[in-house]
Order: C-alpha cells, then sequence, then structure tokens
C-alpha cells in the first residue's frame, strides 16, 4: 500500500472512530448502547508491530442476539446492536481470521473503544480445519408482486327526460322498431390516473322501465374511463350507475430457498427479478444475516457469480479452511 493511501485510509477510520464514539456516549446517556467499536490488530509486545488485521470476522452475543462484521485494512470494526443493550451489560465479543488464533473476550457495553490483539499462528501452522460451524443456511430474496385492490367506489344517477307516445316521424332517436320517439342520455366517469373501474353495474331504479334500453358501450369492459349510454322511448326514467374503484399496488413478497450443499461447496440460484438477496446463517451458533451486494464478501466462503442467458444468477460457494457445514 502506498503511504498517501495509508495516511487516507488512517483519516478515514480516526473520523470514523470519532464518529462512532461521539453516538455511543450519547446513547449512553440514555442508557443504552446501539452500537460497538474498535480496531483488530497483531498481538506483539512491541506496539510498532502491533499491526491493523483486516478481513477479520468479529462477532458480538448479548442474550440470544449476535450481529456480526468484517474489520477493514485498518482493523476498525463496527457492530451494530439490535436492539440496544443496556448501559454496562456485558457483551461477548469472538474474532476469527484465518492466520491468526481464535480470540474471545467479554466486554461491557459502553463508549470505550474495543482493542482487540489477535496471536499470529506459527510459521507453517494452520488455522484449525473445520473449528467454525456454519448452520441452517437459506437464502433470502424478494419479489416484486403487483396487486389489485378496490380503494373506492362510484355511484352517479343518470335521468333520461322523455314524453311517452309521441310518434318518431323519422328524426332519431327512435323507439328500436322506429315508431315512437326517443331520448337517449350518456354519462361518462374517469377513475383517475392509475386507477381503473371493476364491476360496473347499470340499473333502472324509477320510470317505465320495459321501454329502455342499454346502448353497447364503455361499460362492459372496465378501464380508467366508462361512458354509460341510455335510450328511452317512454316517460322519464332513471338510471342508477355503480361500480368499484381499483388501483394496482406494487408489493415485494419475501421468498426463502436453501442451498444445495455437497461436501464444502454450496450452490444456489436466484430469479432474475429477485431483489435484496442475503444469506442467513448460524456461525457457531449466532444467527446473522449477510447481504449479498455486488461484491460476494463472505467472511467464511470465497463465491462467485454467473450470470444466464435469461438473466438468472448462479452462485457458487467454497467454503474457507477454517469452517464447516453442520
Amino acid at each position: 500500500m502506498r503511504r498517501g493511501t495509508k495516511f487516507a485510509v488512517g483519516i478515514g477510520a480516526a473520523a470514523a472512530v470519532g464518529a462512532a464514539a461521539f453516538l455511543v456516549l450519547r446513547l449512553a446517556h440514555r442508557g443504552e448502547v446501539a452500537f460497538l467499536t474498535g480496531a483488530v490488530l497483531r498481538d506483539d509486545a512491541d506496539p510498532n508491530k502491533q499491526r491493523p488485521v483486516g478481513n477479520a470476522t468479529v462477532i458480538a452475543r448479548s442474550g440470544p442476539f449476535s450481529v456480526a462484521c468484517l474489520s477493514n485494512e485498518s482493523g476498525f470494526f463496527r457492530l451494530s446492536l439490535n436492539p440496544p443493550v443496556v448501559l454496562s451489560q456485558p457483551v461477548s465479543l469472538a474474532v476469527r481470521h484465518p492466520e491468526y488464533a481464535a480470540f474471545e473476550t467479554t466486554v461491557p457495553a459502553d463508549g470505550r473503544i474495543h482493542v482487540l490483539r489477535l496471536s499470529p499462528l506459527a510459521p507453517g501452522e494452520k488455522a484449525p480445519q473445520s473449528s467454525v460451524a456454519i448452520a441452517n443456511v437459506r437464502v433470502r430474496y424478494a419479489l416484486q408482486r403487483t396487486d389489485i385492490v378496490d380503494v373506492g367506489s362510484a355511484v352517479r344517477i343518470l335521468s333520461i327526460p322523455n314524453q311517452g307516445n309521441v310518434p318518431c316521424g323519422g328524426r332519431p332517436p327512435c323507439s328500436p322498431d322506429g315508431r315512437w320517439k326517443a331520448a337517449q342520455r350518456s354519462l361518462s366517469l374517469d377513475a383517475g390516473s392509475g386507477k381503473e373501474f371493476r364491476n360496473v353495474r347499470v340499473s333502472c331504479i324509477a320510470g317505465p322501465c320495459p321501454f329502455t334500453r342499454i346502448e353497447s358501450g364503455s361499460e362492459s369492459r372496465g378501464g380508467r374511463a366508462i361512458t354509460v349510454t341510455v335510450r328511452n322511448w317512454s316517460d322519464s326514467v332513471t338510471y342508477l350507475v355503480e361500480a368499484e374503484v381499483a388501483q394496482a399496488v406494487d408489493s415485494d413478497v419475501i421468498r426463502h430457498s436453501y442451498p444445495a450443499i455437497f461436501g464444502r461447496s454450496m450452490n444456489f440460484t436466484l430469479p432474475a427479478m429477485a431483489q435484496g438477496p442475503s444469506i442467513e446463517a448460524e456461525v457457531d451458533g449466532a444467527a446473522i444475516v449477510f447481504p449479498l451486494g455486488p461484491r460476494i464478501a463472505l467472511s467464511w466462503a470465497d463465491c462467485r457469480l454467473e450470470v444466464g442467458s435469461d438473466r438468472t444468477k448462479l452462485y457458487r460457494c467454497e467454503l474457507k479452511p477454517q469452517y464447516r457445514f453442520e
């Protein structure tokens, strides 16, 4: 790493630590702590050799809840405690890294910065194989679904005034047989943007209804706009027009699937429209969620992504040496 890059990383880490400490102290005044911050270092008697340890998995447990994160290049980590814990309540911390011995300690939940020092393994020594159990692995993702829901109703009156028994004399509109003078009226309705009418009902409620006819119109199809037209060749009649107003509503449906595990390999696929994918797993007994972003960064497995011609995503993962499937 170049000197300028190291300086920039150091400044960024210091700023992050400062901001985190400020927020922790602010929450502490309310009697609870929302996250723990600190750094992971190589343990050495010489302070000049206590180098930062990046990509270390830091796990915190408080009662039945647990969270995990990876340390960055400067060794910095921040663990969000959800739900927050009572001030000074003990929290168990565990650190895992393939080049260092496993580390565990208990710290109070407060505003202090926690420096965790790992003992490096001897040259040629490897981390214990299959030392951390990965269990109950499942994949979580969301699919968008469009539902049509009722958001209201429409009720309108359509009156068709007319006088019965008046000869038409060839001046339309006339009765269907052309004998009597008729009147014709229309009613148009607009449901509004993104909405539509459904189950449209047109009923004659007053007057000599047998001598009327609903002309073919758009009411039978529904849709955003409808028009109802009625012909009347007797005395005045009144029609009632009713309909439900529906709207398309998008919602996310959460789906779960289980990967195929063979030995130390894990494979699973996601549909093209899957959103917000993540892996839920128990790491050494702690239930943790690992988001699957554009860069697949699992602390316990190396994964690669293959995208098919239909945009289906295939994930192929291989466990890292110090982990095992249970």
